[in-house]
């Protein structure tokens, strides 16, 4: 990986070459990242993004973002003490995306706000210029990306569009634990899955129907 600082006539915004790939990443990307509050429905839901720092960590071991990349991004938000503004910003496309995501489990119309957060970001993620085959899977070569929250965000926002254009989408389903909340997608073969993982939501629940009939 190259890292180029290309000034011209907006000297505050570094673009990063990345000579690499970028694993491809599955539609649950965004999902995942959605999922990152934890407990939304309790009285005190649990942050995954606590710190910029936890949000830079998320990026490379999650959504394996290079590190290059990372610490370019990382770098130009400090240069300008921007990294309190940077985490508000990936909260709220995290939001967007939960809405739309959710909107879609219910069945009703996105909001337009959502759509158009999620538009803005999408203009400044790194292009996927070539499809590799690596290892035994596959990753994007991706072009000139800018050392923004949208270049970290890449990863997220293309599985995002993959996800939102594509035939799982119908899939997409809210956890019936009222607590819970996660997303998820519903793979079963009848569509009747209802909670994020049976071995916590679906064993709460199971034990509390049987704590109450017993009772």
């Amino acid at each position: 990986m190259v890292v180029r600082y290309d000034r011209g006539m907006n000297e505050t915004q570094p673009s990063v070459t990345m000579d690499c790939l970028i694993p491809a990443p599955s539609e649950t990307l965004s999902i995942d990242f959605a999922n990152t509050l934890y407990w939304r429905g309790a009285d005190a839901p649990t942050e995954t993004f606590c710190t910029p720092g936890d949000l830079f960590t998320w990026c490379r071991e999650q959504a394996r973002v290079p590190a290059g990349l990372a610490d370019a991004c990382r770098a130009q938000a400090q240069q300008r003490n921007g990294e309190p503004a940077m985490l508000a910003r990936a909260l709220a496309l995290r939001e967007a995306l939960y809405r739309l995501f959710h909107a879609q489990a219910e069945r009703r119309e996105p909001q337009a706000g959502d759509l158009a957060l999620l538009g803005g970001f999408l203009v400044e993620a790194a292009p996927r210029v070539e499809l590799a085959r690596v290892d035994g899977g596959y990753a994007w070569r991706i072009g000139e990306a800018g050392a923004t929250l949208a270049g970290l965000l890449s990863p997220v926002l293309w599985s995002a569009t993959d996800l939102l254009g594509g035939a799982r989408l119908a899939k997409v389903k809210r956890c019936a634990n009222d607590a819970c909340q996660w997303l998820f997608i519903d793979d079963s073969k009848n569509g009747s899955r209802r909670w994020c993982s049976m071995s916590s939501c679906g064993n709460r629940a199971k034990a509390y129907r049987h704590y109450h009939k017993v009772d």
